[in-house]
């Protein structure tokens, strides 16, 4: 457009005719050109008016430049240039069109809006006033019909009220004419529903009509639990209940009366009717609580039938062991526990035959042998919670009592089925007093306990040294001791309700096993110049026992759920870091880590102590054999036969003498621990002062093979099959001072030509050496005296 306009000319065709192909071209190209000029309009478009001219030369001089042949293109420009201009004017006609119409309708619809609009304001306007209106001609009429519906709601509440009292009443005359006719069970059926209606009424706000109903039911209930219980106490004395014997010599269970069965269905009609007064009497009588500072587990009250067979126990219970009764010993607890015991035992059988059915029939979930016991266990737990406090500084009387208790608990549990989740025994002496001095007075026993078996005659012998089966460990009897004190603790303690309370005692068993392994370390102490002697070895047998029985404790599953609620106790207190904490979730570790880690360093050291004293004694007995003249001993096809060196008898002699010592002595894992120890200073101490310190001619190293392969190694051959792979240098020194010749210069060849590369050490795995390094290899061969003359 632009250059049709500076130039002044119009569009001409070209002078020329193009064929057919140019055509074609021409019109590939157009495309490319309308780009460009969209480019280079985009450019001017960022340029100032007066930057136009220098805008459209730069087109020309990109579309033409200075090809003169390129003049070709100015028409199709041009055409190109007045087609984009034809364009953009109908573009801008249309939009210049439609514009003003949508203006003109938007705000036609704007009008119409505000129109709208107003004439919501004006019916808002007129809907308030009338509303408004409305309200105060209504006002007087909202204001009677509230006190109408007010009026209405009192007389609906009095007519509730009124309803509640006749049931009440209905309900109460109902009992009262069961009773004239002597329905006892219909009475009592009416009772439980009357009973479920104060249940309901709990919630009410009516005191009066609360008070009224549980008069009443109060009233009815007690006449009826009178009646009942006085019949049913009836049936038991026909029963000769209590059974004060055993069951082999009850008069019921031997010869029943011949009107047994009737007996037995009166029992069966009177327990149904008491049963339904369980909900009634749960509203009057409270079940006897002990002080929360016991932590008792939440229990319903026992059921009311077994309550009335257990009167006459408690009575006997209370008459015998309380006051000034001669059976009333607070040093004989056993009394009263063997007695609860007794009773359980004599009861049983008949609970389970003729009372469980009964309530299997109804339908009741309750055990009546369970339900029996734990009003039996209410008895205990009294007389345990008076009589501890008037014993707990007497050390010998709390602990008879402790013991007795637990013998107690365990029988309960183990023979009785008493469920542990229970109240017991053990929530009495979980109470922070009482635990706190058990605590005490068990550390105080155990280290009495301690003293004792470690002053005995036999601390340090093996109670089964005759019986060679049983004796692998060698634990002398002070480490048994020990260990059967720390399981009868466990035992002790495992049934505490708490996890807390284990930790606790927990903590005093490593306590007693740190003490115990601080003993130990001392009486070694006094024996470490004696670190061979029976009972230097004896106290580690000691210590692997311990450290080998707490490692397999570890894996238990109640120090296991002791690890558990440590870890949460740990996470609680941030007394760990988290990578102690993620190895007590991971069962990494163990709640005995610290104990056996100091105790597998105490045997450590006290091994450490052998094997150097008999490493002492064997480098004084190797002193003639570090001399031997092994440049000048005689080939072995100059000897008969070869016989051991006389040099390492002494040796050899003190080797084996302190082997079959120690074995007789250690238990087989520490013995083993010790040997190998010990053959690896060996093994050095023979490489390194008795090879490598002497030079060796062809005799001297058969003769040196010979002592070590047919004298040296078989001494361990008792303790494992292949001795000799724990001798290694001694055994490769061997094997390189006794290669043959030719095979020994090839091999020293190999090794200067091919120094640290894989040739070489193929080359020695070839021979059969794995230990020892290039170097050394180079330094033994060298200290071969018997190669050839080669006349360098």
């Amino acid at each position: 457009m632009l250059l049709a306009g500076e130039s002044g000319e119009a569009p001409v065709t070209p002078c020329c005719s193009e064929n057919g192909d140019q055509k074609k071209n021409l019109k590939e190209k157009s495309d490319i050109n309308i780009a460009a000029l969209v480019e280079n309009e985009q450019v001017c478009e960022g340029t100032d008016n007066s930057d136009l001219p220098s805008c459209v030369s730069a087109f020309i001089e990109k579309e033409v430049g200075n090809d003169l042949k390129s003049l070709k293109k100015l028409d199709k420009l041009i055409e190109q240039m007045t087609e984009s201009k034809m364009q953009l004017e109908e573009q801008v006609l249309t939009v210049s069109s439609e514009i003003p119409k949508r203006i003109h309708s938007a705000l036609k619809k704007a009008e119409e809006s505000k129109q709208f609009l107003n004439q919501f304001l004006e019916q808002e306007t007129h809907l308030f006033s009338s509303i408004n209106s409305h309200l105060l001609t209504a006002q007087p009429w909202m204001e009677d019909l509230g006190a109408m519906i007010n009026q209405i709601e009192e007389i609906e509440r009095h007519l509730a009220y009124l309803k509640w009292i006749s049931q009440i009443e209905e309900l109460s005359d109902n009992i009262q004419q069961y009773l004239m006719t002597n329905n006892v069970p219909e009475a009592a059926s009416t009772l439980v529903s009357m009973a479920g209606l104060d249940i309901k009424l709990q919630e009410s706000s009516c005191t009066h009509l609360l008070g009224f109903m549980r008069a009443t039911v109060k009233f009815w209930h007690k006449i009826l639990k009178d009646k009942l219980t006085s019949d049913f106490e009836e049936i038991l004395a026909q029963l000769h209940w209590p059974f004060i014997t055993p069951p082999q010599s009850q008069t019921v269970g031997i010869s029943r009366p011949a009107s047994a069965p009737e007996i037995y269905i009166n029992l069966e009609t009177l327990f149904c009717q008491l049963l339904k007064l369980q909900t009634s009497d749960e509203l009057f009588t409270e079940p006897k609580q002990l002080p929360e500072k016991y932590s008792l587990p939440a229990s319903p009250s026992v059921i009311l039938p077994i309550q009335i067979m257990l009167t006459p126990l408690q009575k006997r219970f209370r008459y015998h062991f309380r006051g000034n009764r001669q059976t009333n010993v607070i040093s004989k607890p056993e009394w009263y526990l063997a007695q609860v015991l007794l009773w359980i035992g004599n009861h049983t059988q008949f609970l389970d035959e003729k009372i469980q059915p009964i309530l299997d029939k109804v339908g009741s979930l309750v055990n009546a042998r369970l339900e029996f016991s734990r009003g039996l266990m209410m008895l205990i737990l009294e007389k345990l919670a008076a009589d501890i406090p008037c014993l707990l500084y007497d050390d010998s009387l709390f602990c008879h009592l402790v013991d007795e208790v637990l013998l107690f608990e365990r029988e309960l549990h183990s023979v009785h089925g008493y469920p542990s989740t229970f109240a017991n025994c053990m929530h009495i002496l979980s109470e922070e007093t009482c635990f706190q001095r058990w605590l005490t007075v068990e550390r105080k026993f155990a280290l009495q306990k301690m003293d004792s078996m470690l002053s005995s005659e036999a601390a340090w012998i093996s109670q089964y040294k005759d019986i060679t089966d049983v004796d692998e460990m060698k634990v002398p009897d002070c480490a048994e001791t020990f260990m059967t004190l720390l399981l009868v603790i466990t035992d002790r303690y495992k049934n505490l309700p708490t996890a807390s309370r284990k930790l606790q005692f927990l903590e005093l068993q490593k306590d007693l096993v740190d003490d115990f392994r601080i003993r130990l370390t001392q009486v070694m102490k006094e024996e470490t110049r004696a670190s061979l002697g029976f009972r230097y070895c004896a106290i580690l047998n000691a210590v692997n026992y311990i450290s080998t029985v707490l490692a397999d404790w570890a894996d238990n599953v109640f120090f296991l759920q002791l690890q558990q609620a440590a870890l949460e106790v740990f996470a609680e207190n941030n007394t760990l870091s988290k990578l102690q904490l993620g190895q007590l979730a991971s069962m990494e570790s163990s709640v005995f880590d610290d104990m056996i880690n100091l105790l597998e360093r105490l045997k450590h050291d006290m091994l450490t102590r052998q094997v150097d004293h008999v490493f002492r004694e064997v480098k004084d007995a190797a002193k003639l054999y570090k001399k031997e003249r092994w440049l000048s001993l005689p080939s072995q096809s100059e000897q008969a036969v070869m016989s051991l060196s006389s040099s390492a008898c002494p040796l050899l002699l003190t080797l084996r003498d302190r082997l079959l010592q120690l074995e007789q002595q250690l238990c087989f894992s520490l013995f083993k621990v010790f040997w190998q120890m010990l053959v690896e200073k060996l093994d050095i101490y023979i490489y390194q002062e008795i090879i490598l310190a002497n030079h060796f001619n062809e005799g001297g190293a058969a003769q040196l093979h010979f002592d070590m392969t047919r004298n040296l190694f078989p001494l361990f051959s008792h303790y494992c099959k292949r001795p000799e792979n724990y001798f290694k240098h001694v055994k490769e020194a061997c094997i390189l001072l006794n290669l043959n010749v030719g095979s020994a210069l090839l091999l020293r060849d190999v090794l200067q030509s091919a120094s640290g590369q894989p040739p070489a050490t193929a080359a020695l795995n070839e021979v059969g050496i794995y230990k020892l390094a290039q170097q050394d290899v180079e330094i033994l061969l060298n200290l071969r005296t018997n190669w050839p003359n080669t006349g360098k």
